[in-house]
């Protein structure tokens, strides 16, 4: 099993003159302690279940390209994309231009959306849920097409391109991967099976996940996709370091159901030194998880 790192507070010690060089000593934490992935959250006003709206919250590409230039190794993405934020066409181009700076590392991490008040505060249109799964789906299309040969038009319901072109095209090959955020059984796990290179589910609860991840092999039995492609990830909602040995435990169980990789994350005060202890206790040893 791998694990990533995901930076989901930007409210640092020092005030906005010290994000910049504490992001960076967080990411260098992370690749130099062997995690596979660094993510940042898709939203403009932090999210009340981590700390009050006012707090601090960069936008996520623009930040990822600053930790592309201060890492080398570690795969980089959102933890997830909101599919309301951006355009499809420009999505597509924003996410080559992050692997082809990072040197082939950008993973499209991608969802429906869901905190309205940030969409109403900063005047962008918040469709309702059906709609934002109907733009999803339009959204990967259109990705997958700019990420392919075929620079010919799209036209969808909501979206429609003249020309997919996307030059230079991305490092990565046939293309950069796609993961899809969320765990719903009819619409988020069904486009997994159609689409995905991976699925991220909340892994707190074990039986909730396996739940989950039988769903996840029907629609691709459905689809008629390989079940084995896809790579299955959970995110953790608790701090490793408060118990290191029982959350090597829940991984093993989580391991035996098939889950690939854990994204951890936690709000502290020392991004840095919390993500060097966090590798330095897990990462050999979830290696050895299988």
């Amino acid at each position: 099993m791998k694990l990533a790192i995901h930076n989901p507070s930007f409210t640092y010690e020092g005030g906005p003159e010290n994000i910049g060089p504490t992001l960076a000593a967080t990411a260098r934490a992370a690749e130099e302690g062997g995690a596979d992935q660094f993510t940042l959250m898709d939203h403009w006003f932090q999210i009340p279940p981590i700390a009050p709206h006012t707090e601090p919250m960069l936008e996520g590409y623009t930040a990822l390209g600053f930790v592309a230039a201060q890492t080398e190794r570690m795969r980089l993405g959102l933890l997830v994309t909101g599919v309301t934020y951006r355009h499809p066409g420009l999505l597509a181009k924003i996410v080559t231009t992050l692997d082809v700076l990072s040197g082939g590392r950008a993973e499209l991490g991608i969802g429906a959306a869901w905190f309205e008040e940030e969409h109403e505060a900063l005047g962008v249109p918040y469709p309702p849920l059906a709609e934002r799964f109907e733009r999803l789906e339009e959204a990967i299309q259109v990705c997958l097409q700019m990420w392919s040969d075929d620079n010919g038009p799209y036209e969808g319901k909501h979206y429609k391109l003249g020309e997919t072109l996307n030059s230079p095209p991305a490092i990565q090959q046939p293309r950069p991967s796609l993961m899809i955020g969320g765990s719903g059984e009819k619409k988020t796990l069904r486009l997994v099976a159609r689409y995905a290179d991976g699925c991220n589910l909340y892994g707190r609860d074990r039986d909730v996940v396996a739940h989950k991840l039988e769903v996840l092999k029907g629609h691709c039995e459905a689809e008629g996709r390989d079940y084995a492609e896809i790579e299955k990830t959970i995110i953790w909602g608790a701090n490793p370091l408060d118990d290191v040995d029982g959350f090597l435990a829940a991984m093993g169980a989580m391991a035996e159901l098939g889950i690939d990789k854990v994204w951890v994350a936690n709000k502290v005060a020392d991004p840095p030194a919390w993500a060097d202890e966090v590798c330095a206790q897990t990462v050999s040893r979830l290696a050895e998880l299988g």
